[in-house]
């Protein structure tokens, strides 16, 4: 019984130092502060070489590897000044200085160029403020070469006495993107339109499911933020580069 005491004193007395040591032999160093971040999505709307695809690269680092078209997720990327470059094969075909604000998003889209071994770039701010309750939100990119005249996206409905046109987004310039703007959820065959055409004009395109092919329908929810963006060249004889639509979630 003595024998047992005394062991039980012992391991007693060796419980502090041994709580000491293990907590001792943690770091004391603080963990480091989270590094302050924008976000960017990458698109691929570069029509005059498509079906090409591209690789967008910040700082060397890969951030995307998009088909025409396609479009990325937002990307993490740290504020300060970066260098953007995007590639087609083993080609550098654009570069530019990248400086993402703190909780800043932004898309940046490679766009048609004159030269078929370079590609143009812009960069979009996004504001993704949520939509009203039972709204969704949308905007327009309008890439489209020769067209000559601002674009807007529309719904086209027919009816027994001719096509109703109902704007979602108007008076686009090439180059250039709407405001994120609201509309009602639903399912919709949307067109592409001149911006000055008349009920029963030809649309420049349809942005039907979202993919480029231009046919079916696209479910918008409500909640969401939608980017359509419209590149190609009018006219042109090449399938992979006619103008087409396609559209993106931003949220």
């Amino acid at each position: 019984m003595e024998t047992s005491f005394i062991l039980r004193r012992a391991c007693q007395a060796l419980l502090p130092a041994t709580l000491l040591l293990a907590s001792c032999s943690k770091s004391d160093t603080p963990a480091p502060a989270p590094v302050d971040q924008g976000k960017v999505a990458f698109v691929n709307a570069a029509s005059h070489i498509a079906p090409t695809t591209l690789k967008f690269l910040v700082d060397n680092t890969e951030k995307a590897s998009l088909a025409y078209g396609a479009s990325s997720g937002y990307q993490g990327i740290q504020t300060g000044s970066h260098s953007l470059q995007v590639t087609a094969g083993t080609q550098a075909a654009f570069t530019m200085t990248l400086a993402p604000e703190k909780d800043k998003t932004y898309t940046f889209v490679a766009t048609p160029a004159t030269s078929p071994s370079t590609v143009n770039g812009l960069l979009f701010p996004d504001d993704l403020t949520a939509p009203a309750t039972g709204k969704a939100r949308i905007r327009l990119i309008n890439l489209a070469q020769s067209v000559g005249t601002p674009l807007r996206l529309s719904q086209v409905t027919s009816t027994v006495t001719g096509p109703v046109v109902a704007d979602v987004v108007t008076n686009v310039g090439v180059n250039s993107a709407s405001a994120f703007t609201e509309f009602a959820p639903g399912t919709y065959a949307l067109s592409i339109l001149d911006n000055s055409a008349t009920a029963g004009a030809t649309p420049i395109a349809q942005v039907g499911d979202g993919s480029g092919s231009g046919s079916g329908t696209k479910t918008y929810e409500a909640g969401k933020i939608y980017t359509v963006v419209v590149s190609g060249t009018k006219g042109s004889l090449n399938q992979d580069q006619k103008v087409k639509a396609f559209l993106s979630q931003n949220n």
